[in-house]
């Protein structure tokens, strides 16, 4: 299924400006969601195989989930378990309805595999996202795996109110998701990564907390930080009994490249990820593992497109992985293709279980 995707559908879908084939996407999937068995036969293409991991008291059918951005109105809940993906994470939200930075504002970066992107947190709003949830919930057709919900800060909050701007996207979205991710480190709402300073962070996670100390709440971060920085953040998720660390977000910095267009693409503003992203947040994750012993769980995510790539992260200390710009380059088999070639690696490795092999690379 791979093979047609790339070969057949992504030249039509990249003949396209970039931002307006995602919204061609995403409405595609909203709407099939709603058509009775198009659900059931698009998990019949491409569900995955079990294979369960176990975190936060919350049971994951498989490892790969989808990451934030992809789906930021939750107008395609049901279909991403469909399309084998074992969690989904929803967002980024934001207290006010915002329509994010001047397009264009999306960019592929083709031969190396790679996206840039500076949308700036464009959603309806948290009411917004909270009821088209409960909309879901209402036509029976939430899905079995669990969900995240994104939290962003509104471009219009100051960076002093922060706190409580998180805060109401938090109480507002209040179980209609199984976790939740504090997003202070994307790279295209201004002055969004002054929020990774420890004071600040300590405020908006002591506030969120008051809200709710129950919900498993995750950070996700950059990975442009320094490890001193990531370690003061590391601090901060155990004062605050953090579910876990995402890692990681984009990252502003650009890579050598002998294509032109790239080179090209790597001109413009706005946060990189895809291949060239693989290596340094894996290197994040495992500095993660190793500082904190492999006691804070990590969700890997930036430059996951095939099992090797899934294995190399979780070898590193990620127990959840999650994809973006590899559905994009991939297509909608990739969750699926992933998770075979997990099992079929361990039966390789003589591994009966993936937390067997959690941060031993």
């Amino acid at each position: 299924m791979g093979w047609i995707y790339r070969n057949c559908l992504q030249p039509l879908l990249f003949f396209q400006e970039s931002e307006a084939a995602h919204n061609r996407v995403i409405g595609g999937l909203s709407w099939a969601g709603r058509l009775p068995f198009v659900p059931m036969l698009t998990d019949t293409m491409y569900g995955a195989p079990d294979l369960p991991v176990s975190l936060s008291g919350l049971r994951f059918p498989n490892p790969i989930g989808l990451a934030a951005g992809m789906d930021k109105h939750a107008t395609a809940v049901p279909m991403w378990e469909r399309l084998g993906f074992g969690f989904a994470e929803l967002g980024g939200v934001t207290k006010h309805a915002q329509p994010g930075n001047d397009a264009p504002r999306m960019f592929r970066a083709i031969n190396d595999r790679a996206l840039i992107n500076r949308m700036g947190f464009n959603n309806p709003g948290a009411e917004a996202v909270a009821q088209a949830l409960r909309q879901w919930r209402a036509r029976d057709q939430w899905p079995a795996h669990p969900i995240g919900i994104n939290l962003g800060k509104s471009k219009i909050t100051p960076l002093e109110e922060a706190a409580e701007d998180y805060a109401f996207s938090f109480r507002t979205l209040q179980g209609l998701a199984d976790f939740f991710v504090v997003n202070v480190s994307s790279p295209n709402t201004p002055n969004l990564r002054q929020l990774q300073d420890r004071s600040a962070l300590d405020e908006i996670l002591k506030t969120l907390r008051a809200v709710d100390s129950m919900t498993p709440l995750l950070i996700k971060i950059a990975p442009d930080l320094t490890y001193e920085a990531i370690d003061d953040v590391l601090e901060l998720a155990t004062v605050h009994s953090l579910a876990g660390i995402v890692a990681t977000n984009t990252t502003i910095e650009r890579p050598e490249s002998s294509d032109a267009q790239c080179r090209a693409t790597y001109e413009q503003t706005g946060g990189l990820s895809g291949a060239p992203l693989r290596a340094r947040s894996t290197k994040v994750i495992a500095h993660i593992y190793q500082h904190t012993e492999g006691q804070l769980p990590i969700i890997g995510v930036g430059g996951i497109f095939t099992a090797a790539d899934a294995w190399e992260k979780i070898t590193a200390g990620a127990s959840l992985l999650q994809v973006y710009t590899g559905l994009v380059y991939e297509g909608p088999a990739i969750a699926g293709d992933i998770v075979r070639g997990l099992k079929a690696r361990m039966e390789q490795e003589g591994v009966r279980s993936l937390a067997d092999v959690i941060g031993q690379s």
